[in-house]
C-alpha cells in the first residue's frame, strides 16, 4: 500500500487523515524495541519517584491534597505521559524539513501542514499510549496497588482529557518546530521547551505543592493542562467540566497560533522565493 505522505487523495477528507493516523502509528510501530526501552526506563524512574514520593507523604501527610496512594498512582500516571504526550519535545519532524528545504513541498500539500502534522502525530501518540504508557501502569498497580478511575464517566472524562493534553501538547510542539524557521539553531529554544514543560506540567511534582503565587500561575499555564489536568481526571481530584474547559481553551489558543505561525513561514518561504 502506498504511502499516504507520497500519494494523498485530491482533496483533504475526512479518510485522509485517518490514513495519515495509520501512518503515524505503523511508522513507530516498526520500532517496539525503542518503544519497550523507554517503557522499561519510564518503569524504573517511576518506582524512583514512588519511593521518594511516599516518604515525603509519609513526613507531610494530605500534600497537595492528594494522600499517599493518591500520590504513588500520580507518579505512575505522568510516567504513562512521556511517551504520548512527548514531554521532553520533538516528534514532528518539521525542524528537519524547514532546514532541508522540503516544507515548501509540505507548504502545497492537499490538506494543512498543522492538521497534516496532527494526524500522524496522533497515530505516534495512540502507539507509545499503548505500548510505552501501559507498562508503567501496570508495574505501579503490581508494586504498590495504584488505584483506578471510579465508574465509566470518570473513565470518558479521562478519554477527553487524554485527548485534550494531545492537542495541547501538540500545538506547544508545532510552534517550537515552527521557529526553526528564524532561528539558525533551535537547540536554545528546545532546552527552553523542555525546561518549561518539565517543570510546569506537574511532571516533576503536583502542582499543589508550588507555594504561592507560583502555585497558581502554574496551574493556569498551558503546560498543567498536558500532565496535571488528565491526571487529576484519573485521580478524580479535579471536577471534570471545568478542566475539561481549561483544556480545551489552551488547546484552541494554542491551534490558532499554529495557524498564524504557518502563515507566517509561508509567506516567508514565498518572499525567500521558495
Amino acid at each position: 500500500m502506498p504511502s499516504p505522505c507520497r500519494h494523498p487523495p485530491e482533496d483533504p477528507t475526512p479518510a485522509l487523515y485517518a490514513r495519515l493516523v495509520r501512518h503515524g502509528f505503523r511508522r513507530h510501530a516498526a520500532y517496539p524495541g525503542a518503544a519497550l526501552a523507554g517503557a522499561f526506563t519510564n518503569t524504573v524512574f517511576g518506582v524512583l519517584r514512588a519511593y521518594t514520593l511516599i516518604a515525603l507523604w509519609q513526613a507531610r501527610p494530605g500534600l497537595a491534597g492528594y494522600d499517599v496512594a493518591e500520590a504513588v498512582t500520580f507518579c505512575f500516571v505522568t510516567q504513562a505521559f512521556i511517551g504520548p504526550m512527548q514531554l521532553f519535545g520533538g516528534g514532528l519532524g518539521i525542524p528537519e524539513r524547514i532546514r532541508s528545504g522540503d516544507i515548501a513541498l509540505d507548504l502545497v500539500r492537499p490538506a494543512p501542514l498543522q492538521l497534516w502534522a496532527f494526524a500522524e502525530d496522533l497515530g505516534r501518540a495512540a502507539y507509545l499510549l499503548a505500548v510505552r504508557g501501559v507498562p508503567p501502569l501496570l508495574a505501579g498497580a503490581a508494586l504498590f496497588g495504584i488505584t483506578a478511575p471510579d465508574g465509566p464517566a470518570r473513565w470518558a472524562a479521562l478519554a477527553a482529557g487524554l485527548l485534550a493534553a494531545f492537542a495541547v501538547s501538540f500545538g506547544w510542539r508545532y510552534l517550537v518546530a515552527l521557529s526553526v524557521c528564524w532561528l539558525t539553531d533551535d537547540r536554545g529554544v528546545n532546552v527552553l521547551s523542555l525546561v518549561l514543560t518539565t517543570f510546569f506540567s506537574g511532571m516533576l511534582l503536583p502542582l499543589g505543592l508550588f507555594p504561592g503565587v507560583l502555585g497558581e500561575v502554574a496551574a493556569v499555564l498551558p503546560w498543567a493542562a498536558i500532565v496535571q489536568a488528565p491526571a487529576d481526571l484519573y485521580l478524580g481530584a479535579a471536577p471534570i467540566g471545568p478542566t475539561l474547559a481549561f483544556q480545551a481553551f489552551w488547546a484552541v489558543v494554542l491551534a490558532g497560533l499554529g495557524v498564524l505561525g504557518t502563515r507566517a513561514i509561508r509567506h516567508r518561504v514565498v518572499i525567500q522565493g521558495g
